[in-house]
């Protein structure tokens, strides 16, 4: 060998070995199948000098780029082609798996398939039995000549995909032709060894991808089962987690277009928006920890509650009425017929006002059930329906209300004892417990600690454990904002009623001003009209 072909020799060599060091370091990087196709073709192309070529991808029938199950149907889903010489607008299509076709017969023998010449695939025994589609060739005018396929091997040695290589160029960087006829050259033995070793590294790193692209599928299915999970609990509130997630999203997405300000430095990567959607959609996962009665209590009382009350007031009305009747007897029995009538008439007059009582007495619990303001004076009025008695079946003196009754009936707004409040705001400590479980990564390592503090507020009266708003990821006072909208704006629910858009941004506005909410996100989220995105 000459000095000069020596040079040449070692030049190429070196280029080699940077192309494989490069694409090694390209297919451990990338986990986007589509991405990582298109790198794997354009480097098998480059060290071949191939001026066109296709990738297509093993699954199962129905789509699943799963791992191989000898039981399930598998075909050949045609993903992506390239094309120097001529402009490829390609579909996606699905062929199934057998020995009439290149792609087919690579699979089934898991070998390299290289055909010097296409048009004498007949005329050579070892070819004769393939067939080649000219399809793509007469509608393009593309005509194909040689061309090597490869099967891409997983780790146990299964076909998960194939390379196909076209036009091998015999020079560097000039391109085919549309015609195909400008020196077409077959892929010698040392373009296929090179284009073998490419691929090998190629299969492990698609079969990390798919099963990183199939760990992620069932992962968000797994946050998605979670999430209806936690919505069955209470129907009432379906869709809110989703809802608060996706507003969540998109109000990250305008802070991260923001260019001045407090909030110019804020920016979410793909990864961060991610993190976000799940601790949005999960953020509620510790109700799954609260008593379903207490969750979706709808009034002050439980009904049973209220419907006990109902019976104890029915018992003291027939009470009333048979200590009516015994009164009316002794009194016949005493008195005389010119007596009789007048003091009759007024154990009637009192058994009538008596009766009045008891009814105003169970209409004025059943209005301050409802969970609104509690009316002016009722704490009082409360205090004197339960200071009345009755004597109950044993012989004891009973009070017309039990003092558990009389609490819950006092609570000043909304429907929850302090004790339920209480119970309530514990669902954001077993969110934190339940997430905490799961074992996010590196990725997502934050997701717990955003989702714990979507309650807690900047001036640090929140829950559930007042943080100061230093402490409080711009994620979770995000999030904030779009918890308590929906909360607000949500369809009507049993404890409350849905509050017009206006109103609810007012409302909101109204808890910056107390130093709650931040004041710069809930602008974006005016501004932006992040709330145009669920309604």
């Amino acid at each position: 060998m000459t000095q000069g072909a020596e040079a040449q020799s070692a030049d190429r060599a070196r280029y080699e070995l940077a192309e494989l060091v490069e694409t090694a370091r390209a297919l451990a990087s990338e986990r986007d199948i589509k991405k990582l196709l298109a790198v794997i073709l354009l480097k098998c192309r480059q060290v071949t000098g191939a001026d066109a070529g296709s990738v297509y991808v093993v699954e199962e029938e129905g789509g699943s780029q799963a791992e191989y199950q000898p039981e399930a149907k598998r075909l050949l889903h045609f993903m992506l082609s390239q094309n120097d010489s001529v402009k490829v607008d390609f579909q996606e299509f699905r062929l199934e798996i057998d020995d009439k076709s290149i792609v087919g017969q690579a699979v089934l023998s898991k070998q390299a398939i290289n055909i010097p010449d296409l048009t004498k695939l007949e005329a050579t025994p070892k070819t004769k039995t393939l067939r080649h589609n000219r399809s793509f060739d007469e509608k393009t005018g593309y005509r194909a000549r040689s061309m090597l396929t490869l099967p891409m091997l997983s780790a146990v040695g299964d076909v998960i995909g194939v390379v196909q290589l076209i036009n091998k160029r015999p020079e560097a960087g000039r391109p085919v032709g549309g015609d195909g006829h400008v020196d077409v050259a077959p892929f010698d033995h040392r373009s296929e060894e090179l284009a073998s070793a490419w691929v090998a590294m190629a299969g492990i790193a698609l079969e990390n991808a798919l099963l990183y692209d199939e760990i992620r599928v069932m992962f968000d299915g797994f946050v998605e089962a979670s999430v209806t999970a936690i919505e069955s609990r209470d129907p009432t509130t379906s869709g809110h987690s989703r809802r608060v997630a996706t507003m969540s999203v998109e109000l990250a997405k305008k802070v991260d277009a923001v260019s001045d300000g407090p909030l110019a430095g804020v920016h979410f990567t793909p990864t961060h928006l991610q993190q976000l959607e799940y601790a949005g959609v999960l953020h509620d996962f510790g109700k799954v920890g609260v008593r379903e009665r207490v969750l979706v209590k709808a009034k002050k009382l439980y009904e049973e509650d209220l419907r006990n009350i109902k019976l104890r007031f029915a018992y003291v009305k027939k009470a009333l009425e048979a200590d009516h009747a015994e009164r009316k007897l002794r009194v016949a029995l005493e008195l005389g017929k010119s007596d009789l009538e007048a003091r009759l008439a007024d154990i009637d007059g009192d058994l009538g006002r008596r009766m009045d009582e008891v009814d105003d007495a169970l209409a004025f619990v059943a209005r301050v059930n409802e969970p609104t303001v509690l009316e002016q004076g009722g704490f009082e009025r409360l205090v004197e329906i339960a200071r009345l008695v009755y004597l109950a079946p044993d012989g004891q003196l009973r009070p017309y209300l039990e003092p558990e009754e009389v609490a819950a009936l006092q609570v000043r707004r909304g429907s929850l004892t302090e004790v339920e409040r209480v119970e309530i705001e514990r669902h954001v400590v077993n969110t934190r417990t339940f997430l905490q479980e799961i074992p996010w990564g590196r990725r997502f390592a934050d997701v717990v600690r955003i989702a714990a503090a979507h309650h807690e507020y900047l001036n640090g009266t929140g829950y559930p454990n007042r943080l100061p708003g230093k402490d409080i990821p711009v994620e979770s006072r995000i999030m904030t904002i779009a918890d308590i909208f929906d909360a607000l704006t949500a369809s009507d629910r049993p404890y409350k009623k849905a509050v017009p858009i206006d109103r609810a941004l007012a409302i909101i506005d109204s808890e910056v001003k107390a130093g709650k909410c931040d004041a710069e996100l809930f602008r974006v989220f005016v501004q932006g009209q992040v709330y145009k995105r669920v309604i």
